[in-house]
């Protein structure tokens, strides 16, 4: 895709904001551009509630996944880096769905900062938040999603 809504219409993404413990999921649309927190999904010894996800998928039915990919601030990759893409190829083996990895740097930061700004509680509020801002960065890119 060349460009991460160019020449799509009316499509919706999920958003997953990758973790160790608990994953951020966010779903939005390629014709409005935004996307809207939905839940945060556990990760139990090392396994995320995969029913879960199914649910969502089923409920949702998106065209595509997009899972946030940790980088360093320098943009090199770290080990969430591997993780969240070893989750990414689960997603895609799993759903049979196309999965795109975006950058997600400080998407945490900007996530508690809009969730401050509107008066929200942060008591791990801010995953799905987070899953929001990296969709929504996705869908602003000119250039199409980090690979």
């Amino acid at each position: 895709m060349s460009g991460a809504a160019a020449g799509v219409r009316d499509r919706t993404l999920l958003a997953f904001d990758f973790g160790t413990f608990r994953i951020g999921v966010a779903v939005g649309q390629t014709v409005t551009g935004t996307a809207t927190p939905l839940a945060t999904v556990r990760v139990r010894d090392a396994t995320p509630d995969w029913p879960a996800i199914a649910r969502m998928i089923e409920e949702w039915r998106p065209d595509a996944l997009v899972v946030g990919l940790p980088l360093r601030m320098d943009g090199d990759e770290q080990p969430m880096s591997r993780a969240a893409r070893r989750f990414a190829r689960q997603l895609e083996g799993r759903y049979r769905l196309p999965v795109h990895m975006a950058d997600e740097r400080l998407s945490t930061k900007e996530a508690r900062s809009r969730m401050v700004a509107a008066r929200q509680k942060l008591e791990r509020a801010d995953d799905p938040m987070a899953a929001r801002v990296i969709l929504e960065g996705w869908l602003m890119e000119d250039t199409g999603p980090v690979q």
